[in-house]
């Protein structure tokens, strides 16, 4: 057996020598350096009579010292190897329920980032040098938008950008991708420096959003777990499941945190939405709806979720009851893709959007009779106040401003389609976006800003995020 297992050798250096590596020199071995002979090169020595060594176990031991003094980081070590991987398939009715492939190992690396303790502790407002602190009143037919610096022009995604969160009072913005990054961005309107990064591996990130505390990022894949960042200490988190509702919960990758920062609340398969406590990652309440989810959207409250199916009935689910309030129908409702509340108290805004190109905006003092959404059962169905018919694809992003004067529609199957709509009055803006505006397949946006001042990010298949600030 051992004159077995020498030949087995002998072949296996053999191959080495044949592909060795172009940095290696054979007359590495011949060459001899004495380690006594420099002070510099002492260090080197493993004993204080060692002296000549040969070059490429020079090369080693400089690798070595290399090694001690910056240890290899936790981000770049190897993933042990999956101990149990299997293919799971569904109906191609749903996202959730497509081909995937999980990986059931949890002994994973332990994640860590450099904490962003210092950047927070700051009282930086999310504003530029020389905006105004006032509120900004926006006129309804013409609005001042100027374009700055691309947020990530000092790090660009390698991946179309697929989720934007902006920080809720510091001067950052948080963007994520199929490239298994998420990237902090000090935004400065002008370099706008990348502050920390995280990578991911295997899991091509869907959804990531900041906490409205500012100290947590939660980001999730095609995956049955989800990470939890804490950006004050650098610590990452793997939450894995929701046990008990597997069959149900096979990906996290489509998610909303509440405004209240209170709770977590994930898209599931068979018309199922899970809530979950976002401080013990435990589970709270299922919400079942009929037909598929299409999208979900909290209210300001954090206390009632908005979920809207495919067919158009938007259901409202209040937390404290674990049950539904209301019920209603989207007028038109055909192919709904998604949903979004204003994020100003009393949510008196609400949009629907189609895979049609039509979004419907409701005005719950208006479209409801001024009661709100009509009671369980109730056949009377809201009437939109504005239907906006000028984009021709499928919705894929509705976004409202903080402040809630602006509601932005976009989509991504066609070029530059994206447009702004002034609130209250409904008006679609007609200066901007211009046929000049660089903006790509829109595959995501979101509005920051605080102290008065109104910035949007654009990011897109190409992997930019255009940066643009709103002006009096």
């Amino acid at each position: 057996m051992r004159r077995d297992d020498d030949v087995e050798m002998t072949v296996a250096v053999t191959a080495d020598d044949e592909e060795a590596p172009a940095w290696e020199d054979s007359d590495d071995e011949k060459m001899m350096i004495s380690l006594a002979s420099h002070g510099r090169m002492r260090k080197l020595r493993d004993t204080e009579a060692d002296d000549f060594v040969t070059g490429k176990e020079y090369a080693r031991r400089l690798r070595r010292q290399f090694e001690r003094i910056y240890p290899v980081p936790n981000w770049a070590l190897p993933e042990k190897p999956s101990s149990k991987r299997r293919r799971l398939s569904a109906s191609s009715n749903s996202s959730a329920d497509s081909e995937m492939e999980i990986d059931d190992d949890n002994n994973t690396p332990t994640l860590s980032a450099a904490p962003l303790s210092a950047l927070l502790a700051s009282s930086s407002p999310l504003t530029l040098s020389g905006s105004s602190q006032k509120t900004l009143r926006l006129r309804p037919e013409v609005i001042d938008i100027a374009r700055l610096t691309d947020a990530n022009a000092a790090a660009t995604s390698k991946s179309a950008i697929q989720c934007l969160s902006f920080h809720p009072t510091h001067p950052l913005l948080l963007t994520s991708g199929l490239d298994s990054t998420l990237r902090l961005y000090h935004i400065d309107g002008k370099t706008n420096p990348i502050a920390t990064s995280l990578h991911i591996r295997g899991s091509a990130l869907q959804t990531s959003l900041i906490h409205s505390s500012g100290a947590q990022i939660v980001a999730a894949g095609r995956r049955r777990y989800y990470h939890v960042w804490n950006l004050e200490s650098g610590a990452v988190e793997r939450v894995t499941r929701v046990y008990g509702h597997e069959k149900v919960q096979r990906s996290m990758e489509r998610f909303d945190l509440s405004p209240d920062g209170k709770h977590i609340s994930f898209i599931g398969s068979k018309g199922t939405v899970q809530i979950l406590d976002a401080t013990t990652n435990q589970w709270v309440a299922t919400a079942n709806v009929e037909a598929r989810v299409a999208d979900i959207s909290w209210h300001p409250d954090g206390e009632t979720l908005s979920i809207v199916n495919t067919v158009g009935e938007v259901y409202e689910y209040f937390l404290p009851s674990k049950s539904f309030n209301s019920i209603w129908r989207d007028e038109g409702a055909v192919s709904i893709s998604c949903i979004s509340n204003s994020p100003v108290r009393g949510a008196r805004f609400v949009a629907v959007g189609s895979a049609s190109g039509i979004v419907n905006i409701y005005d719950r003092r208006v479209s409801f009779g001024g009661k709100g959404p009509g009671a369980l059962g109730n056949p009377t169905d809201p009437k939109p106040v504005k239907t906006v018919e000028s984009i021709v694809t499928k919705i894929t992003s509705l976004e409202f401003s903080r402040d809630g004067q602006v509601l932005c529609i976009a989509s991504k199957i066609k070029k530059d389609a994206l447009r702004l709509v002034h609130l209250p009055s409904c008006t679609i803006y007609k200066n901007w976006p211009t046929s000049s505006t660089p903006l790509g397949k829109v595959t995501a946006v979101k509005w920051g800003g605080n102290g008065g001042g109104i910035m949007l990010a654009v990011g897109n298949e190409a992997g930019k995020v255009r940066l643009f600030e709103v002006r009096a």
